[in-house]
């Protein structure tokens, strides 16, 4: 090459390691993090998407890493990194500094998991991650296999086709053919159903949803009905996704009641089971607090909130009778994105997956004992998962796992408490476990909790109950104009949480308990802002 010299010094600059400048860069960016705690939510710089489709800004010369840090650096100080204790508006929360050093050393060596040869030692990483987790989750199940993906979504996709699989078998080399199959979820499933659904071709009007009751669980009497239903239309059920930790309320299925039925229901109709996959990506985080002993209650966790936890012990139980399930180690495990997961019960259920390796010739050298790139969806998936796992789990360890999600339960049964003192307030997911608290604010002088009880059953007008949701939605509006995002915390609102009485999908304002650093002060300061109202 007749530019010999500068081919030497772009490699010199780009792909030999300096420590001192790669130092120096990090550094900066950490003075931004220190920076960055003195802010608080809401102060957001502001975004031009036009400005920024309209200047991609490819340079045309070489530079140097430094040229590279003031290309992202703008963006990187105008991310909230969601480190202040008043961030609640929804299921995320602050990454954990043992993630982040996991996710570097991953970065640094950047393995792609998918076959032995890309990824050597991370792929072992993988196995003793997914591991890990199943073992929490099932509580030390004997055949345990899985994998991470990019996310909660891909995760119960791989539950759906497995189903698909099990029901309609040679569908990935065939097609369904012609055979109707539908999959059935619970009205307050997470809408990324809707999505595996109609990526998996079966349609998403043939997502067939279940309403739940009260306590936002799937309402099992419908289930059995729903099944029955659809075996007798000639429509065979492929999955049936519970959800453990609904988004909005944490609503906890009936594992138990529904692997019961979808087993006797199926072979009353001579079909197999569909695959029963748990959407746990937010709730799976009660499986730490199987092994806490309440009555030695060595934390100190609140006597009003130990039978929370024995509740949620009992919640975890279910997990042991799921064909699999889908965990997200970003939210509460506070990895760093992407560390889903996708967890088999048993590992030859991933057999369903496989690929047969005359379709992989450039990967001949895989194995099926151990190379996911003969079953994944992914080719190319990265390790940050594991990485973020294991640095995470033996960081903080299990008696700290337990420690904050028992200070979360502990928060969230705070909120409910002082939400209930008032007369125009009303929880309404007073008796569920897990970190999130939906309530409904009125204008002072309403009995909230009599109005709710009216609407459950179907004793308010249309115009009434128009006029009501209305007026909650407008004190959302208004306290969010008046907070001050120095000392108010940040919460959210939907327009559906999961539980529809009479086929009204109800609203309401919400609160999520997933930073660690949020405490009984902040509770009362939105207490106060309401009644402020």
């Amino acid at each position: 090459m007749r530019k010999q010299e500068e081919l030497n010094l772009l490699i010199d600059q780009f792909f030999t390691c300096h420590p001192e400048t790669l130092t120096e860069i990090f550094s900066e960016y950490l003075s931004v993090i220190e920076a960055d705690s003195s802010l608080q939510p809401g102060g957001l710089m502001s975004r031009n998407y036009e400005t920024a489709q309209n200047n991609p800004e490819i340079h045309a010369l070489s530079g140097n890493l430094k040229d590279a840090r003031d290309a992202v650096f703008p963006f990187f100080w105008g991310t909230d990194e969601w480190f202040s204790k008043l961030h609640l508006e929804n299921v995320k929360g602050p990454a954990n500094y043992a993630s982040l050093i996991g996710s570097l050393a991953c970065l640094m060596k950047n393995p792609n998991l998918c076959t032995d040869v890309y990824s050597q030692r991370s792929n072992e990483l993988e196995v003793k991650a997914i591991t890990a987790l199943a073992n929490l989750i099932f509580y030390h199940t004997e055949s345990p296999w899985g994998v991470f993906t990019m996310g909660g979504t891909i995760s119960n996709l791989y539950g759906g086709k497995i189903g698909i699989e099990k029901v309609c078998p040679g569908a990935m080399e065939k097609g369904i053919a012609g055979t109707r199959l539908a999959g059935v979820v619970s009205s307050a499933a997470h809408y990324s159903n809707q999505t595996l659904a109609g990526w998996l071709g079966i349609g998403t009007n043939n997502l067939v949803t279940v309403p739940t009751g009260p306590d936002f669980a799937m309402d099992t009497e419908v289930l059995e009905s729903t099944m029955d239903a659809l075996y007798r239309e000639g429509r065979l059920p492929a999955f049936v996704i519970g959800t453990i930790g609904t988004t909005d309320a944490f609503g906890i299925d009936d594992i138990a009641a529904m692997r019961e039925i979808i087993e006797r229901v199926s072979a009353a109709h001579g079909h197999p089971a569909p695959q029963l996959h748990i959407d746990a990506a937010v709730g799976w985080i009660l499986s730490f607090l199987t092994e806490y002993d309440l009555a030695a209650n060595d934390f100190g966790v609140e006597s009003e909130v130990v039978p929370v936890i024995a509740k949620a012990q009992k919640a975890a139980e279910g997990f042991r009778l799921a064909d699999s399930v889908t965990i997200d180690f970003h939210k509460m495990g506070w990895g760093h994105y992407p560390s889903s997961a996708f967890i088999v019960n048993r590992r030859e259920d991933l057999q369903h997956l496989m690929r047969n390796k005359s379709a992989l010739p450039y990967f001949c050298e895989a194995e099926h004992r151990r190379d996911t790139a003969l079953f994944t969806l992914e080719c190319s998936r990265p390790a940050l998962g594991p990485y973020s796992v294991m640095a995470s789990l033996n960081g903080i360890g299990l008696q700290g796992y337990q420690m904050l999600i028992a200070h979360a339960h502990e928060m969230a049964f705070y909120m409910k408490n002082r939400l209930a003192s008032l007369d125009y307030s009303v929880v309404l997911n007073p008796e569920n476990c897990g970190p999130s608290v939906i309530w409904w604010v009125l204008p002072k002088g309403r009995d909230a909790k009599a109005i709710y009880q009216r609407l459950l059953k179907d004793d308010l007008s249309e115009k009434d109950r128009r006029r009501y949701f209305l007026e909650i939605r407008h004190l959302f509006d208004k306290r969010q104009a008046l907070l001050d995002i120095r000392h108010d915390a940040q919460l959210s609102f939907t327009t559906d949480c999961g539980f529809a009485p009479g086929g009204v999908h109800l609203p309401a304002w919400k609160a999520v308990f997933f930073n660690p650093k949020t405490d009984r002060a902040v509770v009362d300061r939105i207490v106060q802002s309401i009644e402020n109202l």
